[in-house]
């Protein structure tokens, strides 16, 4: 009885070594296990795209230099230049196409503007010539470089400029005037713009108004004849703040 018993545990621990060889053979049969977990998340990716209206307001000043000339516009002496100054305040509306951190745009802008400004003549030393820059209108294309929602560009186009042009005793009788001048010209710039939100964004912009040279003629307020002519050069300085409402689709989030 007492062979027989050792006997049987001796097959038994023979057996469990075997199936304890075999378990790795049988390990290897079944897929290791895998683990899920939440995707990262990452900060929204702010999208410039879309139409936008808005409003901007500051100061401006314009070069202004006049030279006396014949009516034909033949050269006869230089009359010295002053520079007008003041604020202005209007809107713009463009639209807006972002491609990964470019961004690409078209703008059109009107203002209302106040800029004035005066010199005695150099020519006509009981004259002064007086400027006065009533409104202007820009119509530009822009290209940019967004980091998110801080995009920083560059613009260029056409320009317009109302202008309104005198003459005035150094007493200040008025003596000729030229009415509304409209003058075509060119424009640069480049401006700074923040997200506030999805849909507003604040800056501030730069331009730079080539206006090139117009011949003015005058009529004498007395007797309704000519005054005089001259052929008038002029540049602008603009610095604004401007605010925009964006439509177009919400910030993207990217994982």
């Amino acid at each position: 009885m007492k062979r027989f018993s050792l006997g049987r545990l001796g097959l038994i621990a023979v057996a469990m070594s075997a199936i304890g060889m075999c378990a790795p053979a049988f390990a290897g049969d079944f897929p290791a296990p895998t683990y899920s977990r939440a995707p990262m998340y990452v900060a929204p990716i702010y999208d410039w795209s879309g139409a936008y209206i808005g409003a901007n307001g500051g100061w401006g000043s314009s070069r202004n230099c006049w030279d006396f000339t014949t009516p034909s516009g033949a050269f006869i002496a230089s009359e010295g230049c002053h520079n007008a100054n003041g604020a202005t305040a209007g809107g713009q509306l463009g639209y807006r196409w972002q491609s990964n951190a470019i961004v690409y745009g078209i703008e059109g802008q009107g203002n209302w503007a106040d800029l004035k400004g005066s010199n005695v003549s150099l020519f006509f030393p009981g004259f002064v010539n007086k400027t006065g820059i009533n409104a202007f209108g820009l119509f530009t294309g822009q290209i940019g470089y967004a980091w998110d929602n801080v995009l920083l560009y560059a613009k260029g186009g056409l320009a317009m400029t109302d202008t309104s042009y005198s003459v005035s005793t150094t007493g200040n009788v008025l003596a000729g005037t030229s009415g509304d001048q409209t003058r075509w010209g060119g424009a640069i710039g480049a401006g700074l713009e923040y997200g506030i939100s999805p849909n507003w964004t604040a800056g501030v912009e730069y331009d730079h108004l080539f206006m090139g040279n117009k011949s003015v003629s005058f009529t004498d307020v007395a007797t309704g004849l000519l005054f005089g002519t001259d052929n008038t050069r002029q540049d602008v300085d603009l610095v604004s703040v401007r605010v925009n409402y964006r439509w177009g689709g919400p910030a993207i989030s990217k994982y």
